[in-house]
């Protein structure tokens, strides 16, 4: 089993950062592809970056360059620094956790139902 409790959302302008956190309490085998997603109203939820724990990362296009997915091994804590935020980023932030071949497909790691462990979201909101 594992529980992820993701933090750090909240209101910024256009051009301005914030850094989420994602407190991971998972076995071993089930968290070796970590993932950001995130979900604005009426929209599916998107994957925006990963990290496996062989290091390699994966972006979504619209975040390339602005978003940085890292972890700290020692707090069992993943981590998202969002510059450059803009309006469109806004929406619920979720980290997730899945096993390693998920974050191997170029195509999988951005897909929720890939992932059967879900932390409780973060909002952010960003405005112009």
């Amino acid at each position: 089993q594992a529980q992820l409790v993701a933090s750090g959302g909240g209101s910024v302008q256009a051009g301005g950062s914030l850094r989420l956190s994602c407190s991971a309490s998972v076995d071993t085998y089930n968290h070796h592809c970590m993932a950001w997603f995130r979900q604005a109203p009426g929209k599916e939820r998107e994957g925006v970056a990963m990290l496996h724990s062989a290091g390699s990362t994966k972006y979504a296009d619209s975040v390339k360059g602005r978003f940085t997915i890292s972890k700290d091994s020692a707090k069992n804590t993943l981590y998202l620094q969002m510059n450059s935020l803009k309006p469109e980023d806004t929406a619920m932030y979720y980290c997730a956790a899945s096993t390693g071949d998920v974050c191997a497909s170029s195509t999988r790691w951005r897909v929720a139902g890939a992932f059967p462990y879900w932390g409780q979201g973060t909002q952010v909101t960003v405005s112009s």
